[in-house]
């Protein structure tokens, strides 16, 4: 059961900004809603961003900072 503390993460995450590649799954936050973890696949990388997979509508994409854990703007996550 997720959240016993029990059991391996259903996830595998990539937390090496340098080696992050399209199909990647990476845990993201945004800013106005604390240390929260969010989960989305990376669709796009460039030198200075990613874009990843929106959690409500696959087809739309969010920009997000490049590092260990992206952040995506309050204002692109929650519209």
């Amino acid at each position: 059961m997720m959240g016993t503390g029990e059991g391996d993460c259903p996830f595998q995450f990539n937390f090496d900004p340098e080696s992050f590649k399209v199909g990647d799954t990476i845990s993201y936050r945004v800013p106005a809603l604390g240390e929260f973890p969010f989960v989305s696949e990376i669709k796009a990388v460039h030198s200075d961003r990613i874009e990843i997979a929106s959690p409500e509508d696959p087809g739309r994409w969010l920009r997000a900072t490049r590092e260990s854990r992206p952040e995506v703007a309050d204002g692109d996550a929650l519209s």
